[in-house]
């Protein structure tokens, strides 16, 4: 089937690469993709492109990687060369998924039908740049993603359609990333195909109650305070799973990669009036640590340079005893 509505994409990561597929694959004209320069990447530091321009590669779309698109900002003259390649390229509509550049009101007019991104949160919760983990962390019940008609704000544009998904007690980021990438794609291509046959797409304001900002994630996050409640730093350890990780530092220094734990109510294994961070049991069902409430069953762990292994795996070349303790990290 083909399509005569003319869609530029702008995307860069795994995420913006299934929307662009799908929307390819549905035989929309591409005739420009927009994603973020080369990037360096991996233990030999080699620049890498992003699955965006891969997937554009590999199926013979245009492919432009400005590094800026303000005329006002440090590259003024790739961003005026940018913004002359989008009015000379002809084109409907631009779809933005996870690109990663502020697009300019001036950027937002060239399209006749403006820029539609596919976000990963149930708007205006979750505005920003990491909604997904955001959301995880947040103890969510829910999720999923809103189609927003772009302005200059931050994720703040109205809302044109949306999918809900339950965050279920064992999803992480990943999981949950690649069922919202899915549900995008499915979402964007729908409305794309009601934006041709009907020439409009209704929309909706965000309501101005329930904002919320999913800030982006830092690497210090990764480490544990666990003064904090089991069951939040359950949840955070789910959060951070593919990045940064959740980690801990034992009293001598040593650093342990943690990538799945369970919480466990206090009382249990002898734990109740132990300090946070004091490792309580250790057996290949867990290593069991104190929490400011309840305790953290620790069942995938990983040493610096090593792999991630269930924690049975990870005892055999380990010394970890009951009565080890973690270092508490400064309060945040």
């Amino acid at each position: 089937m083909s399509h005569s509505l003319r869609v530029i994409f702008a995307g860069t990561p795994e995420f913006a690469a299934a929307a662009l597929a799908e929307i390819h694959r549905a035989g929309f004209p591409v005739p420009l993709v927009l994603t973020q320069p080369d990037r360096p990447a991996g233990r030999g530091m080699k620049l890498q492109a992003s699955p965006v321009k891969r997937y554009a590669q590999e199926h013979g779309l245009a492919v432009a990687q400005p590094t800026s698109l303000r005329r006002a900002g440090k590259y003024p003259q790739e961003a005026a060369a940018a913004i002359d390649q989008l009015r000379a390229t002809p084109h409907d509509v631009m779809v933005v998924a996870a690109y990663g550049l502020i697009l300019p009101q001036e950027v937002l007019d060239i399209p006749r039908f403006g820029c539609i991104n596919i976000h990963a949160s149930l708007l205006p919760r979750w505005r920003g740049a990491a909604p997904i983990h955001r959301a995880l962390e947040a103890g969510d019940a829910q999720t999923g993603i809103t189609l927003m008609q772009m302005d200059v704000g931050l994720d703040t544009g109205a809302m044109i359609s949306e999918t809900r998904t339950p965050i279920s007690a064992d999803d992480t980021t990943a999981t949950l990333h690649d069922r919202l990438a899915q549900d995008g794609a499915k979402l964007i291509v729908e409305a794309l195909i009601e934006l041709e046959r009907s020439g409009k797409l209704a929309s909706t304001p965000q309501p101005a109650d329930g904002v919320t900002y999913a800030e982006k994630i830092a690497k210090h996050e990764a480490a544990l305070d666990w003064r904090q409640p089991a069951e939040a730093l359950a949840r955070r350890v789910r959060a951070f799973d593919p990045f940064p990780g959740g980690a801990g530092t034992l009293e001598d220094g040593s650093v342990v990669k943690i990538w799945a734990a369970v919480a466990t109510p206090a009382g249990s294994s002898n734990n109740g009036k132990k300090e946070p961070g004091t490792i309580t049991d250790v057996s290949p069902e867990g290593v069991v640590v104190a929490c400011g409430e309840g305790a953290l069953r620790l069942t995938q762990l990983q040493k610096p340079g090593g792999k991630r292994l269930p924690v049975r795996e990870f005892l055999a070349g380990s010394t970890l005893a009951a009565g080890q303790r973690f270092q508490l990290p400064e309060a945040e």
